[in-house]
């Protein structure tokens, strides 16, 4: 389905949370040639909490006692998924209780075993729990030995314009006297914070 054609669909507004403001298309997984219409539009803050990017606002997610209602298979999914995520709250398990999937659309939704997470999200966090991201400034806050290297990377070391590794929360990747170097995250604090 093309971006026009879920416009249409979605009115112009997230299809999950009915936001009107920076809409992005999402691809329900997995990827399966037996299921078609794949696609939602869902604003940015959506997108940021059903990709664990962001922790879960509970509240935003009320939003899905509508969407769950949705005649859309994939809005259905993404619904189902999100509301089992939530699962502990109240108000998501009485919606999981009330909700009816088919038996394909339900296979479909337990198909990534999403549904079996909490709300838990594994964020990049430096040493005083603050959220690291992409282009932060952080201190070093333990002198590091770097393995296979003469990089001197001393407590108070400031590296700037780090990277978080997509794979690992634990790890980031910032470059010391020109070398680019793997760094635990509890061993930095973000500059600023």
């Amino acid at each position: 389905m093309n971006v026009a054609q879920l416009q249409q669909r979605s009115n112009n507004v997230c299809e999950l949370c009915a936001a009107t403001s920076t809409l992005n298309v999402y691809e329900a997984p997995p990827v399966a040639n037996n299921i078609s219409d794949r696609e939602i539009y869902i604003c940015n803050k959506c997108l940021a909490q059903l990709e664990k990017k962001e922790e879960l606002d509970s509240n935003h997610w009320q939003c899905l006692t509508t969407s769950m209602w949705s005649e859309v298979p994939s809005v259905q999914v993404v619904s189902w998924r999100m509301l089992n995520r939530l699962r502990n709250e109240s108000w998501a398990a009485e919606n999981i209780d009330m909700m009816y999937l088919d038996d394909e659309t339900l296979e479909w939704a337990k198909a990534t075993g999403d549904h079996e997470n909490d709300a838990s999200v594994d964020l990049h966090k430096d040493a005083n729990g603050n959220t690291l991201e992409n282009g932060d400034t952080v201190v070093l806050t333990k002198s590091l030995d770097v393995k296979g290297s003469a990089v001197n990377a001393r407590l108070g070391t400031v590296i700037k314009n780090i990277r978080v590794d997509a794979n690992d929360f634990n790890y980031i990747e910032g470059k010391i006297d020109g070398q680019s170097i793997m760094i635990k995250t509890m061993y930095v604090r973000k500059q600023g914070a």
